[in-house]
């Protein structure tokens, strides 16, 4: 009797477990009907989808319309109350979506490949081509952890990105040079690694024998966050006026992350071994390390900077010796000007750099083609 109670019990659980498998599957299809896929592209063009049962007005926006922040199109109801517009496949890049759902912003739940703008989050669309060939997955990787260090300037500990190359485990006496690359206002620590594909870039590029392995540090530029807001930190608040916190975050990155990654990680501590960049804000702040540091990073890459230097602070730079200076912005950027500014005081200062001017303005599409290209000239 007992025997039979136990497989019995031993049935029924089975049958709830196979239950709640069944239940967890059916979130992932509509049913017996076909699965939505979306975005689809054929051919020239792609075409995006959206089951939508209740909906009156469905539209699409994208970053590739021309007024991508209130540009949109409208979708059509079709079968199973599937909304669908098919539109010309843009220019090969990466961009971002989403539904407009009687009103309300919606992402493509079909659509696993998302970025992280900030608090946003955003379906990707990544359209194939020249441009793009170095934004996919490469086949050796490298690896992408999230090191803390702790700052006394700042009093608190600190979260990093931190790439490694392929092959960086395997051999511990190899030593790597090391850049350091900064974000822009609004992001954090994981903004070149979602948005920039930094790490897919440099797995291309070396796979292709095309940079250096090196090691690319992303530190968090915000000096009253101890790591990106999805980790649910409490923020410091901080005075930025207050001498205390002077050009804080600057100093911190040069004189604590910088010792901290060539204490943990295997890096090589030459200044012909460093490199400095970053777009918008971490423009200004790679500008300002390496005016505040002029004998620590021998690659300074400014990219659609927020910043400047006076003609003596460049000089005294140029003295101190410098490998490559590479200097980037769109033609339509609204920082554009300061870049042209900055562009005619190396000129005067006789100060040998790189002035490289993209079509566009204040995007990633033009951080991604930058990263792409000075990272093949680093240390060499």
């Amino acid at each position: 009797m007992k025997r039979s109670i136990t497989l019995a019990t031993i049935l029924i659980l089975g049958l709830q477990a196979f239950s709640l498998q069944a239940q967890e599957l059916a979130n992932f299809s509509f049913g017996r009907q076909r699965p939505v896929v979306s975005p689809e592209i054929q051919n020239d063009s792609v075409t995006f989808r959206l089951k939508a049962d209740y909906a009156t007005i469905v539209k699409l926006s994208g970053s590739w319309m021309s007024n991508p922040y209130s540009g949109s199109i409208d979708m059509t109801r079709g079968e199973n109350n599937v909304w669908e517009v098919k539109i010309p496949l843009p220019e090969p890049e990466i961009y971002t979506y989403n539904f407009l759902v009687d009103g309300v912003a919606v992402n493509d739940p079909q659509n696993v490949l998302v970025q992280r703008d900030g608090a946003r989050y955003l379906p990707m669309l990544m359209v194939p081509g020249e441009r793009t060939e170095n934004y996919g997955e490469a086949k050796l990787h490298g690896t992408v952890s999230h090191p803390w260090y702790d700052s006394e300037i700042l009093g608190m500990s600190r979260r990093l990105s931190v790439y490694t190359p392929y092959g960086y485990e395997k051999n511990p006496k190899k030593k790597y040079p090391v850049l350091y690359l900064l974000h822009g206002a609004g992001g954090d620590e994981e903004a070149w690694i979602s948005m920039g594909r930094a790490a897919q870039i440099l797995d291309n590029l070396i796979e292709k024998g095309l940079a250096e392995p090196m090691i690319v540090v992303m530190p968090n530029g915000n000096p009253g966050q101890q790591a990106a807001r999805t980790l649910n930190i409490p923020e410091k608040q901080i005075d930025r006026r207050s001498e205390k916190y002077r050009d804080a975050y600057v100093r911190s990155l040069c004189t604590e992350i910088v010792p901290f990654i060539e204490k943990n990680f295997r890096a090589i501590a030459k200044p012909e071994s460093r490199a400095i960049a970053g777009l918008s804000m971490g423009g200004g702040h790679t500008i300002s390390a390496s005016i505040l540091y002029p004998q620590l990073f021998d690659y300074i890459c400014p990219l659609s900077a927020a910043g400047s230097a006076t003609p003596e602070q460049l000089a005294t730079l140029k003295k101190a010796g410098v490998k490559l200076y590479f200097l980037a912005c769109g033609n339509s950027d609204f920082l554009f000007k300061g870049a042209e500014e900055m562009h005619a005081k190396l000129d005067g200062q006789g100060f040998k750099h790189e002035y490289f001017v993209s079509e566009g303005g204040h995007t990633w599409a033009n951080w991604r083609l930058y990263l792409n290209t000075f990272a093949q000239k680093l240390f060499k």
